[in-house]
């Protein structure tokens, strides 16, 4: 059977549940409840509304994002919600 669009929209995105700064590592959390450690680097790319970058700063625990990567490293990360735009949903 076929993933409907939102299924398919969904399967892809993650919940950021941890972000480790000093060694340069986030933890997501798939639909099915399995968290990944992943590692990024200096050309890991960060897009958010606010523009692209390399600083994990700019990324929070529970944040939505989808992601491009290979192994356990990161290549891309995308914020597609933001945690305080989650929690103050109607569907919340």
């Amino acid at each position: 059977m076929a993933q409907s669009l939102t299924d398919a929209l969904q399967h892809g995105r993650l919940i950021v549940v941890a972000v480790d700064k000093p060694n340069a590592r986030i933890r997501v959390k798939s639909e099915a409840d399995m968290c990944t450690d992943l590692s990024c680097h200096d050309q890991t790319l960060i897009v958010t509304d606010e523009g692209k970058g390399s600083d994990l700063d700019v990324i929070n625990e529970g944040d939505i994002v989808t992601l491009r990567a290979s192994g356990d490293r990161a290549h891309e990360i995308v914020v597609v919600r933001r945690v305080w735009e989650e929690l103050s949903s109607p569907e919340f």
